[in-house]
């Protein structure tokens, strides 16, 4: 084999190295948004079934309970105003997940993103905790207080509706746990994914 062979055997492995390399840079970053998009994928339908189960409770739980018991409609329109107004972080964050796109965004624009929908992941607790405490508040001394037609008397005649409720927020505090864990991890995968992403980029 002369010298000119040997240089275009050179040549011909040299570029199919490249193409090899190529291919690999290719699979793992297919594989980078593969992953990325399925914990997106995840944290939509957790926040689309949260606005549906929510609605659902505003729209036809709240007020079947309003129309088979003695509440009072004071206590029925306070506690329905609390609960639109806790879909309203609900929206900001189903409008911020319908701009992630992870094919005409950069990784720094859906960087940008993941940070505000945080930040109103963040209010949203605030709003959450707050809200359910005054609603809970409100409730009791509203129905205790000014409801003579329920004729709640601080007896035993209390002891269902307390239990209830400490076993709707046990179970929701469950619930919410569980929830929460499972969207920090998928937070945390969308957010390393971008960072892969940005060093392909780079």
């Amino acid at each position: 084999m002369d010298f000119e062979e040997l240089k275009a055997s050179w040549s011909m492995l040299d570029e199919r190295l490249e193409k090899t390399e190529v291919v690999n840079l290719c699979i793992v970053r297919e594989m980078i948004h593969h992953k990325t998009k399925t914990a997106y994928n995840g944290i939509v339908v957790q926040n689309v079934y949260n606005f549906l189960v929510n609605i659902l409770i505003v729209c036809v739980v709240f007020p079947y309970v309003y129309m088979n018991t003695p509440l009072h409609i004071t206590t029925f329109a306070m506690v329905e105003c609390v609960m639109v107004i806790g879909l309203i972080p609900m929206i900001c964050k189903l409008s911020l997940l319908l701009k992630f796109d992870l094919v005409g965004k950069s990784s720094s624009e859906l960087t940008r993103l993941v940070l505000s929908y945080k930040k109103v992941c963040h209010q949203e607790k605030v709003w959450v905790i707050g809200s359910v405490c005054l609603a809970l508040t409100a409730f009791y001394i509203l129905e205790l207080g000014f409801n003579m037609e329920a004729g709640y008397t601080l007896d035993t005649q209390l002891i269902f509706p307390l239990g209830l409720t400490l076993l709707t927020l046990a179970l929701g505090l469950v619930f919410a746990k569980w929830q929460l864990s499972r969207h920090a991890q998928q937070l945390a995968e969308i957010e390393a994914g971008l960072q892969e992403l940005r060093e392909f980029e780079n």
